[in-house]
This record gives structure tokens, sequence and C-alpha cells, in this order.
């Protein structure tokens, strides 16, 4: 068999560290977040101290190394967690893999120095970290971004920051912001990444956009007026955040899907259940043939996409030549076929879908948006066929 089908159809054989994972997350979202999750959407609350709490749990650096706090887990591992999280809400999954992306940036590629100043409270959820890339001018063309940092202070000991990011989730509400600024010429060999704590001077923020979904989840601009950041923050080397923002994004792409899956997944358990208790001319709407079909397309739907997804994560730990691809496949196949369940979710409903109280409507709202970030799965495309034809 293929290295690549092995990978695949071996996926849905978790080992009992990997179930056991599962079952700790869903046991904890089952209890601190699925019973909110409706009034946080309704009343557009962020739950702060039920997010930092899972730093108890090792969800503050699930892939980050153990030395600075870190669990250590792989990336399948990581899906899981995030996959059971977003069955409660996709929201409060998905800010928590935001999290764990901007860690992960500074532990995989920051000096000892900044490791040890920044993970120990990132890991244990002192610190809530936000990931800061697109802007008001530069969404998918990641290269364009505008926002400058200029060396000042004695022998360049600062950097200077002018601009804004756009779409930042948790801003105003995270310690740190790993976020990409251009210190050099046109183009991604101009882009550099800087850590930013929340009290650097001439960092503030925008009010809080009024979204479609993920209404848990506060977004705003992050503003730099003359923003005074050390150039200790800088991570790896002028030149290199462009290649850092890539390779991050990979992972992020994996969680993203991931937190789409369990959302799905949720919204299928919704419909199953009410099909089997609504009545129709006489009998439960699931004896009709035609609804039927549905539950079985989404049905097959959830568990291809949980196979591609679970490969994709596997060859991401591997550190497979293709695993970008992979990410990219994952991503663009997983967040546009679960957001189809959840909508056929709510159709099963029928009027009663478009209720908030039965939970599905606000499933459909959060899943939407993962189709756009992480990169928009017009870009996914875009990669895949890059891979494919060599460029």
């Amino acid at each position: 068999m293929d290295a690549a089908l092995d990978a695949t159809a071996t996926q849905f054989e978790l080992n009992e560290d990997q179930r056991a994972i599962q079952d700790m997350t869903a046991a904890f979202a089952a209890e601190n977040v699925a019973p909110h999750a409706l009034d946080w959407d309704k009343e557009r609350y962020f739950p702060n101290d039920v997010i930092r709490s899972t730093g108890e749990l090792g969800f503050g650096g699930i892939y980050i190394n153990e030395d600075v706090g870190g669990s250590g887990l792989g990336r399948l591992d990581a899906v899981l967690i995030f996959e059971a999280l977003a069955a409660a809400c996709p929201g409060f999954s998905s800010m928590i893999s935001i999290h764990n992306m901007a860690a992960w940036m500074i532990d995989k590629f920051g000096n000892e120095d900044q490791r040890q100043r920044f993970l120990p409270k990132m890991t244990s959820f002192e610190w809530m970290g936000s990931y800061a890339l697109t802007e008001p001018g530069a969404g998918s063309d990641a290269a364009a971004l505008k926002t400058k940092a200029t060396r000042s202070g004695g022998n360049g000991s600062d950097y200077v920051l002018n601009g804004a990011k756009q779409f930042i989730s948790g801003a105003g509400e995270s310690d740190v912001y790993v976020a990409m600024v251009r210190t050099g010429e046109d183009g991604p060999k101009g882009v550099s990444t800087l850590v930013i704590p929340k009290d650097a001077p001439g960092l503030s923020f925008g009010t809080a956009e009024n979204k479609m979904g993920w209404h848990m989840q506060p977004t705003r601009q992050v503003i730099f007026e003359d923003c005074k950041v050390p150039a200790e923050n800088l991570l790896s080397g002028e030149g290199d955040g462009f290649k850092i923002a890539m390779a991050g994004l990979d992972g992020g792409r994996l969680n993203i899907a991931a937190c789409s899956l369990g959302g799905a997944q949720s919204a299928f358990d919704k419909a199953l259940a009410y099909a089997h208790e609504r009545k129709a001319f006489g009998k439960t709407i699931d004896q009709f043939q035609a609804l039927q079909f549905k539950l079985a397309d989404m049905e097959t739907d959830i568990n291809a996409s949980r196979m591609l997804l679970y490969a994709a994560a596997s060859k991401l730990d591997r550190k497979a030549h293709d695993a970008g691809k992979w990410s990219a496949m994952a991503k663009r196949f997983v967040t546009d076929t679960c957001f189809d369940v959840a909508n056929e979710a709510l159709q099963v409903h029928g009027g009663y879908g478009y209720l908030h109280d039965y939970g599905i409507e606000k499933l459909v709202r959060d899943l939407r948006v993962h189709q756009i970030l992480e990169g928009t799965n017009e870009i996914m495309r875009v990669i895949i066929a890059r891979h494919l034809i060599g460029k």
C-alpha cells in the first residue's frame, strides 16, 4: 500500500493515550463550555476565566516543548483536542488554537531567552497569545503587509511600529501578540516577526467587530502608533517573518479544520436526534427515505473529513515533505464540507433550526468563517496546485 494511503487508513486506530485525551477534553467541554455556549454567543461574552482554566489541562501549550511548561504533544493529539472542544463551541476552541499557534512560533523560532521569558506564562495560560498577520489592505496577499517597524534607540535597541492589524482574534484580551511587520523591502523578504506585550507604549485596540459568528470571541484592530518594542523581541532574524508566518499556518489550518469537524459532528448529532423525535404525516421524519439519504450523506462527509484531517496531522507530525499540501487539502475540504453538514442539519430541523435556542444556527454562523481564516479556501487551492505543478 502507498505510504500516504497507509497513513490515512490507520488514523482511526487511535492509541490509548489519544483516546484518553479525547475523553478528558470532551468531559471538560461538556461540563464547562457546552452549558454556557448559547448564552456566551447571545451576550457576546468572552469567557476569559474558562479559557485560561484550560492551562491546568495543558491546553496552553499543547504542542510546545516540556522544558517551558508545554505538554509536548503532537499535531494529531492537538486535532483531537480542538475537535472535542469545538463540539461544545467552535469559537471557544478556535481561541485556544490561535493561542497555541502564537506560542508555537515563539517555541520554534525564538532563542532561549525569548522561550524562557514568554512561554512558561503562556503554557500556563497566565498570558494569552494572539497572532497578528492580516491588515486592512493585506489578507490573502500576506506579503503585502505595510505595518512598519523601524530601528531606534541606542544601537538600534528598539523598534518603533506604525500601522494596524485587522481581524485579530482576542485583541484587547490577549497579553502577547506575535505580529508580522515590515522591517525591509517590499515583498516577503522584508517581513519580520516581533513578540509584542499588551502594555507596549503606543499599542491600542479598535472597537470590537460586530461579526456574523464567533460572538463569544472579541475581534478587533491592533493599532501601532509609534509603538516601542525591544529589539530583543525579534524572532529568528530580520526577513524571516514570512517564513515563520507560513510555517505557523500549516498547523493553524489543521486546527481550524478540527474546529469545523467538531462543530459539524455536534450539528449532525442534534439533527439525528431531532429526526428521531419529530413527527410528520404520522411517523417520525427519520422514516422518510429522502431524509435518510440526507443523514447518510452527512455521516459520510463527516467521516471523510475526519480521515483526511487525521492523515494530514500525522504527516505534519512526521515532517513529511508534502505536509504543507496535505494541510491545505484538509483545511479546504474539511471546512467546506463541515459547513455544508451544519447547514444541512439546520435544514433537518426546519423552522426550529433557525431559532437560537436549538443551537444549530449558531454552529452554522460559527463554522462559516473557517472557510476564510488561516488562508481562504481559494488560497488553499493555489497552494495545492503549486505543489502539483512544482512551482
